[in-house]
């Protein structure tokens, strides 16, 4: 660890970095025999030693944009390895700032500070406090949830790095290799600041093939097997070993207050429920008289099946495929007056646009033919490379074709519905307000959650 370096030591570090710039090299590649995994994998400081030099990259461009993608590297200093806080300079040899480096990652640079100033203690406590400042003093948090998001990646000055408070335990999910050498030292200066006691660190679902490295869990000695969280006066038990994401989904927690006030006397169908949230809150805080949840995997079944219990709730929770359940609902005549469709998250990278457009689609041709005639359709997508406007024109054309089939043969629906069904956007959501989303870096608004009125 260093403390604050001075006006004379931020001039030597610059003028080093500056003569190693003149003698870069032609960019990394992926071939190009990286360390091995364990080594590149070991923690890391968070704060450079003023002292050392640092490895430089040459970018072509300057965007203000706080990831570097590969195609924009010119010359990177032949010493800069996977994971290495390196100088960024641009092409006219101007210091631009530093960022975590991985040539085997599409996003190759991911600026932690601009400007000639190297990132020291002092600035990166800064944006933890300023992160904790937001949710616990502004938002005021904890007086509503133990359980919310503390780093929102880019919108908190950590790209590739969230970081959700669950109780007494700090999970965390990596995106980038820099981050997660650096993720243990980070969370013990939040934990600090926030009095949590445990931590767990997992690597993002797509770390292998986005960053190059299979990296394992890990996890601060003693970490609970589970922790029970409350939001807005509900409890949720929150289980680590195979969750998904950190656990807990504390983006959709105002939507799911916000849902329950569609709910009183009537009938909710929970799609994709994972561990029970919309479900439980509709039946607690709304007064739903009946409440089904419905998800694929039976270990978030069987947790919701405990958060049920631990709210003194009668939710009907049923292990399906979602298509397959609401095909038998339509043949069956079945509609309810609240339906939830929250899936997973369908598209991961540009590859999968075209699949995931058709899957959300059809979901959602299927979902809106199970609602009653003046009943609420909740629809969300967590997927960013899905525009809010695209999903709409697919909530839209999924609306219009419900109840036939792609060449227009009326199919499911019985023939009373047949012809689509008419909606109207009464609002659209998206994820709470302690997920902020960064103007300079659009993709941290990801969640969109609209909401319709069915006719």
């Amino acid at each position: 660890m260093t403390g604050r370096r001075n006006k004379s030591g931020s001039r030597r570090q610059e003028d080093q970095f500056r003569a190693r710039a003149g003698g870069v090299g032609p960019p990394v590649s992926v071939a190009s025999g990286a360390p091995s995994g364990p080594r590149v994998l070991r923690p890391r400081a968070l704060c450079p030693d003023p002292a050392d030099g640092l490895p430089a990259v040459i970018v072509k461009g300057s965007s203000g944009y706080p990831n570097i993608y590969r195609k924009r590297l010119g010359k990177v200093d032949a010493a800069a390895r996977p994971g290495d806080l390196v100088a960024v300079y641009s092409a006219e040899q101007e210091l631009l700032g530093y960022g975590l480096y991985n040539p085997r990652s599409e996003i190759a640079v991911r600026v932690v500070r601009e400007g000639p100033e190297l990132p020291d203690e002092a600035f990166f406590d800064g944006r933890l406090r300023s992160a904790v400042s937001l949710r616990r003093e502004l938002l005021k948090l904890d007086d509503a949830t133990d359980a919310y998001r503390l780093i929102h990646a880019e919108s908190d000055g950590f790209s590739g790095l969230v970081i959700d408070r669950l109780g007494d335990v700090l999970s965390v999910e990596a995106f980038s290799l820099g981050m997660y050498v650096r993720a243990e030292e980070i969370v013990q200066r939040l934990a600090a600041m926030c009095g949590t006691k445990h931590f767990i660190v997992r690597p993002g679902p797509a770390f292998v093939s986005q960053e190059g490295y299979e990296a394992p869990v890990i996890a601060s000695e003693g970490l609970p097997a589970t922790v029970t969280v409350r939001e807005h006066g509900s409890r949720f038990r929150v289980r680590f070993a195979g969750g998904h994401k950190t656990g807990f989904f504390c983006d959709q927690r105002e939507n799911r207050r916000l849902l329950a006030g569609f709910c009183g006397g009537g009938s909710v169908l929970d799609l994709c429920c994972y561990s029970g949230g919309f479900a439980i809150q509709a039946k607690r805080l709304g007064g739903a008289a009946e409440v089904t949840g419905v998800d694929l995997d039976e270990e978030p079944l069987a947790l919701a099946r405990e958060n049920a219990n631990l709210n003194q709730v009668r939710v009907a929770f049923v292990q399906a495929d979602i298509f397959a359940y609401m095909r038998d609902m339509l043949r069956a005549g079945r509609q309810y007056d609240v339906v939830v469709l929250d899936p997973p998250k369908l598209i991961r990278s540009r590859e999968e646009i075209e699949e995931g457009r058709r899957k959300h689609f059809d979901m959602n041709r299927l979902a809106v033919q199970l609602v009653r005639p003046g009943g609420l359709l909740l629809s969300c997508s967590c997927s960013g490379l899905l525009s809010e406007e695209e999903f709409l024109r697919l909530l839209f054309a999924a609306a219009r074709q419900a109840g036939t089939g792609p060449t227009g043969a009326a199919v499911d629906a019985p023939s009373s519905r047949r012809g689509g069904r008419n909606v109207q956007v009464l609002m659209k959501t998206g994820a709470a307000a302690d997920h902020p989303v960064s103007a300079r870096c659009p993709e941290t608004e990801y969640l969109k959650a609209v909401w319709m009125r069915v006719e």
